[in-house]
This record gives structure tokens, sequence and C-alpha cells, in this order.
């Protein structure tokens, strides 16, 4: 069976709530023996419970999936028109232009919140490309010939990899979806000025404002 929630993190957050077995399963309409299943990895939440149960806990469905509090102080800061959300069960990708409520798999998603933004700006592309830290989440970005070139040195394993780059601009969105074993790496056609971001599966959003270009130049990203 593929556990998408913990029984430990279950009853952490329900004792956390200061609740019973029997008091949350009064509030979400089922027995207190399938909330004992549930913490003991005996069994897992109906698809359709996933966000009734994180509510009855006082907690995201995020938080609930990941068994983390999630503190981000860039949450009610954050002014960027992107919004990119993913699905924790299926691994599906959503782009907005601005606030919506989306959904997958019968769960609402939250927004991604950019992890190296300082109170909600993106930062700009480093001029020094060799100061760059190679352990940064944000690819090396390379101009040239009308497009613009995005590699990273990243581990691109099952249980650690970029799940997707993208370059968002005033009027337009390039995106790539990459998978567990392939290179960490994107080609798009340059339109100037914009956001580079990149999405790691384990460490979440960052993002970075694309250098001025004129002619060919290479930065990294930190």
């Amino acid at each position: 069976m593929t556990s998408y929630i913990s029984g430990a993190s279950i009853r952490a957050l329900r004792e956390r709530a200061g609740m019973t077995q029997r008091h949350l399963a009064d509030r979400l309409g089922i027995t207190d023996k399938a909330v004992s299943k549930w913490e003991t990895d005996r069994g897992l939440p109906d698809i359709t419970l996933v966000e009734p149960l994180a509510c009855a806990l006082g907690v995201s469905v995020a938080e609930l999936l990941s068994g983390e509090q999630i503190v981000n102080a860039n949450r009610a800061g954050n002014l960027l028109r992107a919004k990119f959300y993913v699905c924790p069960l299926c691994g599906n990708v959503i782009h907005a232009t601005g606030e919506a409520s989306i959904s997958c798999c019968g769960i609402a998603l939250p927004v991604l919140e950019v992890e190296n933004a300082v109170d909600g700006r993106i930062p700009a592309a480093p001029e020094n490309a060799a100061a760059a830290d190679p352990s940064a989440h944000l690819p090396r970005v390379e101009v040239a010939d009308g497009e613009v070139y995005l590699t990273m040195e990243h581990p691109m394993g099952k249980d650690h990899f970029i799940s997707f780059m993208a370059y968002v601009t005033t009027d337009q969105v390039f995106f790539r979806k990459l998978y567990p074993e392939q290179t960490a790496d994107a080609r798009f056609p340059y339109r100037g000025l914009g956001i580079i971001f990149a999405y790691c599966n384990r460490h979440g959003l960052f993002a970075c404002r694309t250098p001025r270009v004129q002619r060919k130049s290479t930065v990294r990203l930190m």
C-alpha cells in the first residue's frame, strides 16, 4: 500500500489539537476504529476525507501530508502574479496567472511559495557567475541566439529531483515538466525580462529575475 499520510503524523496532530480518537471521528462522521487504523498504519483515510481531516486537525493539507508545520513569512506578502500548484498525490503541476482555488485528486492545493523570496520580492540574478553556490536550487542561465538555456547541477533521482522549470514574462509562460533520471535542463525562446522558476520536490519552489541581456551572457542564479 502506498502511504501518502503517516499514521504517526495524524496521531501527533490529533494530540496537539487536544482531541481523542472518538472526538476526531465524530467530527469526520466515521468510527474511532477507523482513526485507530490510520494512526497504526493499518489503513489510510479515503481521499475525500483528506481535506476535512486537515481542517479538523487545524492544519493545511500540505502540513497534513508532510507531517510538518509550515511556517512561511512570505505567505501573506507574496505579490507575484505567477502562481504554481503541485498535487502531492499525482504530481500534476498547475499554473495560474492570479489567485485561484485549485483542486486535484479530490484535495485543495495550496499555492507554492517562493522559498528564496525576501519580503515577497524575487531576487535578481547575481552578476558574478563564479560566486554562485553549486548546490543552489536555480539553474545556470545562458541567453544566446534568441533562446534562454537553463541547466542545473541537481540530483535527479526518484526521491530527490527537479520537477519543473519555467520562464515567465509579462505575457507568456514557458514550461518544461521534468522526471527522475532526466537531465535537469530546459530551453525556451527568449522574450526579455521575466522570472525563472525551478521546483525541487523536497525543498520547494525557487525563483530569480532574469538578467538584462544585450549580448551572450552566462550567470548562475542563487
